[in-house]
């Protein structure tokens, strides 16, 4: 288990305990202003999360952060609790920032049958064995949250006169101190986790269906000819004027109200049989980087409302076929300044699909601080869909990478066609190893495990 570093931008996080310009300057005294102040640092609220926070200096700022979902085995615990306090104290060190304090969240809502103090107590194992973690290491724990059902607890505070046996109610969202500076520093929280994740699900019940045998239909008929080794050109052209057409469908029709409702909307302008031929056809890597060349101006918000679109038409034994319009919506994400979405994406991308070397180097490249400017400047210079769709695209076309991401890039095959393997891995679904017909249809699909190599679930890891 490798869990990723999130290195702290001030621009994004305006949070720090204290900065450089007093302007920016926002100081949290207490266990609940620390506890209101955990969304503003991830771009989210974190449900069935540990996340730990270093402190740095006399004052304590924030500095980098490390989340992973809570391993619903507890035999886990003491592994995972030294992977994150060795990964997150070791990479502090590397940069020359080593933190003196680290600040520890439990944040799991209760089952039905649970109360937020019996989450508390439940949870407490893991909480003392992080503790325990970072101390052997010499970096010790100033405060232990447990966040659960709107209240919080203190694993550090004994003194029930001011951490009560039934906790103390979190700050309404949008009323603090933090809330403010957040705001006038144009950081957003954009909703919870599960929320975000909801966004990028695979479709379900005879909706689902549907799509499946859009999806075998269209593999019957795409699939010989990109591995015929004749057609794969007039395939890529094909999926690439698809994909200006639909681009403008989705810029025309901008959706309003929730998240929910746009995504509905968005659902509404994709039929199967053309979601179908996109997902297909985005398996080719050079379709897919030419498809990455829409990422700023009026094409970000419907390419990304589009990539989300076709990652949620992935369904049973295509899931993981949504490991490239999952990547390409973390690239645009990413590129527009929303880091805490493009994580979510990229994680979920490679979740699926652990050797995706788009989503390893573009999760590598945000979680260690890269300005995705290089990159940008780059596509900038390839032909987009719209502008190249008459001319085939060859490797000897496309712009130089940086020299951050060319020596893994080049090893990068094409995905279309591979032949899927004859023996699963444990963690994927069951299915096409990479973009061909499944060897046996699913009609529903069982649902992907969200666990990684250790139990706790794949959100926000380094790839491997």
């Amino acid at each position: 288990m490798n869990p990723h570093i999130e290195p702290v931008n001030p621009a994004e996080h305006p949070s720090s305990t204290s900065s450089k310009t007093p302007e920016a300057q926002v100081t949290l005294r207490s266990p609940a202003e620390l506890a209101d102040a955990l969304p503003y640092l991830l771009g989210f609220y974190p449900d069935d999360s540990i996340v730990l926070v270093t402190l740095h200096g006399e004052r304590g700022r924030f500095g980098g952060r490390v989340r992973l979902g809570i391993p619903a085995d507890t035999a886990q615990w003491p592994d995972i609790a030294d992977q994150l306090a060795d990964c997150l104290i070791t990479s502090g060190r590397e940069r020359g920032t080593p933190p003196h304090g680290i600040i520890v969240f439990l944040c799991q809502d209760p089952s039905a049958a649970e109360t937020g103090r019996e989450v508390r107590d439940r949870l407490r194992p893991l909480a003392q064995r992080l503790r325990t973690a970072c101390g052997s290491r010499d970096v010790p724990v100033m405060e232990a949250l447990c966040l659960s059902n709107g209240r919080y607890w203190s694993y550090v505070c004994p003194d029930e006169r001011c951490c009560p046996p039934d906790g103390i109610p979190l700050a309404l969202p949008g009323t603090s101190v933090m809330a403010a500076a957040a705001a006038y520093a144009g950081v957003q929280v954009r909703g919870s986790l599960k929320e975000m994740e909801a966004r990028l699900a695979p479709l379900t019940g005879p909706r689902a269906d549907d799509q499946i045998r859009a999806l075998d239909a269209a593999a019957a008929a795409l699939v010989p000819r990109m591995l015929s080794g004749q057609d794969p050109g007039a395939v890529r052209e094909e999926t690439c004027a698809l994909l200006t057409r639909t681009l403008h469908t989705f810029r025309s029709d901008p959706p309003s109200g929730s998240h929910r409702a746009k995504d509905a909307c968005d659902d509404a302008l994709l039929g199967n049989g053309e979601a179908a031929e996109l997902i297909l056809g985005l398996q080719d890597r050079l379709t897919r980087d030419r498809a990455a060349a829409w990422l700023e101006g009026p094409d970000a918000a419907p390419a990304l409302r589009l990539w989300r679109a076709l990652a949620r038409r992935c369904p049973g034994a295509y899931e993981s076929h949504a490991a490239a319009p999952l990547t390409l919506a973390g690239w645009v994400a990413w590129a527009s300044g929303d880091a805490a979405s493009a994580r979510v994406a990229l994680c979920r991308a490679l979740t699926l699909d652990p050797d995706y070397l788009f989503a390893q180097l573009l999760h590598r490249g945000l979680n260690e601080g890269l300005d995705p400017e290089k990159l940008r400047d780059c596509l900038r210079s390839t032909p987009s869909p719209a502008a190249s769709s008459a001319t085939p695209a060859t490797s000897a076309e496309a712009p130089p990478l940086p020299a951050e991401v060319r020596a893994e890039s080049a090893t990068e095959p094409s995905r279309a066609g591979r032949v899927p393997s004859r023996r699963p891995r444990a963690d994927r679904p069951a299915g096409p190893r990479a973009r061909t017909r499944p060897a046996a249809r699913r009609r529903t699909g069982r649902p992907h495990p969200r666990t990684g190599p250790t139990g706790g679930r794949r959100d926000d890891r380094s790839p491997r």
